[in-house]
């Protein structure tokens, strides 16, 4: 069902082995359409490695519309002509907060600069938000986020569930910003002018690394 030879260091953690195989069995008994396409499941993990990571953003679940999630948290597949919901918000934000514009609803370029784009849960079935929240994602999301402390790393946990994955995160060590999801629901109750990209550049500046163009990908 799930192709894992593209996953590099991720590979090893112990979930792969231990609770895919379970969790894999589940999600075909399952007979509703599960978003996103299986070959698209892990596609954060396998977008950025462990060292390769600067900056997580931690999510919910998967967009359940047809044609939407296609495996980076909040990021919409290019062609998708619908409504963007939450990532309407975050653009909002993003210009609010540093002044750029950003209009690319696939988020691929910031991937490459190293930001994570994780949900706590990585499948839902086509209509019906958290409908795989029980399935057992959650330890995936605990087993990255371990490994992760090698390092300080910015962290932007949006809504309760990211928040909950995120409690044992080092607010000394890392940088860990804490807000509602940007969802049409709750973004008017903390995630609007939270400023959670400036935040993220000025912590990656005065770390010694290059701050995320979180606008849209400069031209050559």
């Amino acid at each position: 069902m799930f192709d894992l030879r593209r996953l590099g260091a991720w590979a090893d953690l112990p979930f792969f082995d231990n609770d895919l195989p379970a969790l894999a069995d589940a999600l075909r008994n399952d007979p509703r359409t599960v978003l996103p396409p299986a070959d698209q499941v892990f596609a954060a993990l396998e977008r950025v490695q462990p060292d390769q990571v600067r900056v997580v953003i931690l999510g919910q679940d998967p967009y359940h519309t047809p044609g939407k999630a296609h495996g980076l948290a909040f990021s919409i597949h290019a062609e998708f002509g619908g409504r963007l919901d939450s990532l309407g918000n975050i653009f909002k934000e993003i210009e609010t907060d540093t002044g750029a514009a950003r209009r690319l609803i696939q988020l691929d370029d910031w991937a490459a600069q190293g930001v994570l784009l994780l949900n706590t849960v990585l499948t839902v079935p086509q209509g019906t938000p958290k409908g795989h929240a029980k399935l057992g994602w959650q330890k995936l999301t605990d087993q990255v986020l371990h490994r992760l402390t090698d390092a300080p790393r910015a962290y932007l946990l949006w809504g309760a569930p990211a928040q909950h994955a995120g409690r044992g995160i080092d607010a000394h060590a890392n940088l860990k910003i804490e807000t509602a999801h940007p969802s049409p629901l709750s973004a008017h109750r903390g995630f609007f002018g939270s400023r959670p990209f400036s935040r993220t550049n000025d912590w990656l500046q005065q770390h010694g690394q290059s701050a995320i163009n979180w606008g849209d990908p400069e031209g050559p």
